[in-house]
């Protein structure tokens, strides 16, 4: 008998969170995806996996900043 447990997986993070388009919304109180699509895009948007999003832009908050020096 083998009373080992498998090791727990952590759940991945998501591109959504490291994304440039990712947002914080107050008056809905969540994050959001803040890129401007249309209904079409929406749709097609909404069919696929965000792990291929093909919006994605990573979000590089020291890049930005050093843009500012």
């Amino acid at each position: 008998m083998n009373d080992k447990k498998a090791p727990e997986r952590k759940k991945p993070v998501g591109t959504c969170e490291t994304c440039e388009f990712y947002d914080y919304d107050e008056e809905w109180d969540e994050y959001i995806c803040s890129i401007s699509l249309d209904e079409d895009e929406m749709i097609d948007f909404l069919g696929r996996n965000t792990n291929r999003c093909p919006y994605y832009r990573f979000y590089d908050e020291y890049k930005s900043v050093q843009k500012q020096n």
